[in-house]
């Protein structure tokens, strides 16, 4: 039985994206365009793919460190035949008999496609994917005689006097190859061409001499096995990402509302009966509960909002948890750390950070909560701080149950204010505030007769 590895190609620079960044860590609706490819690839494959990295492998081994992915160093950029070299001993060493072959800057690949290809793939040494176009741009030219393929030749070294009229028919950059064909055939690749470089598609030619079964399997003008090399060919990709995802979420029963203007990231998940309003951002792994409201203009970065919640318009909301029925905005910002039990409230120009707030508390306007518990029915007043930093270590606050806190309030971390307590309007709290008590610390009002 042949047992199938995978590889992605994503060492290259991709200097015409014009960025410092590698091309496979450009995003498309927050997500690096690898992480499409790879999630693609893994319900066929499960763990047995590889990428292979070179250019900035360190930043891609961060974005993906913890994902599972077995990553293989390009040391020098020296082409896809070159990088193909580099992977073989470990597909070898996992046991692979065949490889699917894949660029990672293939964002709409998903995995219909290569399960597709693969069946096509079947009995021959060397299948690739073809594309027809209009304009072939870039693309590595397929030449065919009498409707067989002899050779896959690079845009920049086609030759007409050689190969004839230049064909529409291109390469799209998908491989299914056998692995004792290519430990034949990879000694033999040159780098005899104008970017002096190795091919993959270079071995196609050389499968054709050694008489090994070849085949070009032909995918029309289908989009999905588009690469990306440009801004302008990323944002056509995010563009089509993005129609697919709101076709996906009304047929799944969200309502949206301006759904042309909503950008949702495929690894969030928003429940049926959810709804939307655009324009809005919803990416990583966020969760949107049914019955939930997005309003418009509001950003959410691996949120969680659950059943009943409402987010008001223009909030910004990131690792943060909204509990049912609460109520975050307009103009709320919630940071990492940042939770909101059943029914609490956080108003406009209110900011959260790794802090609590507990069942039917409320913290209505312009207040800064950072690295604090407050307890259930508790009142923030407009204008109150905690005061969580000393220029060296952050400390926190504890405001106990049904406590008020007056408004233009400073809590001096650490500090705790008891249950049922109340702290006057303008006080500077420093020092722990008991039960059931009244904490007032400011300076006594004088009136003085005003001087003409």
């Amino acid at each position: 039985m042949p047992k199938y590895g995978a590889l992605i190609l994503a060492a290259g620079k991709g200097t015409r994206m014009h960025s410092d960044k590698p091309k496979v860590l450009q995003t498309l609706l927050g997500e690096p365009m690898l992480r499409f490819v790879a999630d693609a690839l893994r319900p066929l494959f499960r763990d047995a793919v590889w990428t292979v990295i070179g250019h900035r492998a360190d930043m891609v081994r961060a974005a993906f460190g913890d994902e599972g992915l077995h990553f293989v160093v390009q040391e020098e950029q020296l082409g896809t035949g070159h990088a193909l070299m580099q992977a073989l001993p470990a597909l070898e060493d996992a046991g692979c008999t065949h490889v699917l072959v894949v660029n990672g800057d293939t964002p709409l690949l998903g995995a219909r496609l290569p399960e597709m290809f693969l069946r096509e793939s079947e009995q021959a040494d060397l299948s690739f994917a073809t594309i027809t176009l209009q304009d072939p741009a870039a693309y590595g030219r397929v030449v065919r005689h009498h409707g067989r393929v002899v050779a896959v030749v690079e845009a920049k070294d086609y030759d007409e006097d050689l190969y004839g009229p230049e064909p529409k028919e291109v390469n799209a950059g998908l491989y299914c190859l056998n692995l004792a064909m290519v430990r034949q055939l990879l000694p033999h690749l040159t780098n005899a061409n104008k970017s002096g470089e190795y091919y993959i598609t270079d071995l196609i030619g050389l499968a054709v001499e050694n008489q090994y079964t070849v085949r070009g399997v032909e995918c029309g003008d289908d989009p999905n096995l588009f690469g990306v090399n440009s801004p302008v060919e990323l944002s056509r990709s995010e563009a089509l990402l993005g129609l697919q995802q709101v076709q996906n979420l009304l047929q799944s029963g969200v309502i949206l509302h301006a759904a042309e203007l909503i950008r949702v990231s495929p690894r969030a998940r928003i429940e049926p009966g959810a709804e939307l309003y655009g324009p809005c951002e919803i990416y990583g792994c966020s969760r949107v509960a049914r019955g939930a409201c997005i309003e418009s203009h509001c950003v959410l970065r691996d949120a969680v909002v659950a059943e009943g919640a409402v987010i008001r318009s223009f909030s910004h909301l990131e690792k943060a948890e909204v509990g049912p029925g609460a109520l975050v905005g307009p103009h709320a910002r919630l940071r990492p750390g940042a939770v909101l039990e059943a029914r609490a409230h956080v108003g406009n120009f209110v900011e959260l950070k790794k802090a609590r707030l507990g069942q039917g508390a409320k913290a209505n306007h312009l207040s800064y909560i950072g690295d604090a518990e407050v307890g259930e029915g508790t009142n923030i007043g407009a204008g109150t701080i905690t005061c969580n930093y000393d220029g060296t270590n952050k400390h926190k606050t504890v405001i106990g149950p049904r406590a008020f806190i007056g408004s233009n309030t400073a809590l001096v971390a650490p500090v705790s204010v008891g249950e049922q307590a109340l702290v006057g309007a303008g006080s500077v709290i420093t020092k722990n505030v008991p039960d059931n008590t009244l904490a007032v610390a400011r300076g006594r009002q004088t009136n003085l007769p005003r001087k003409s």
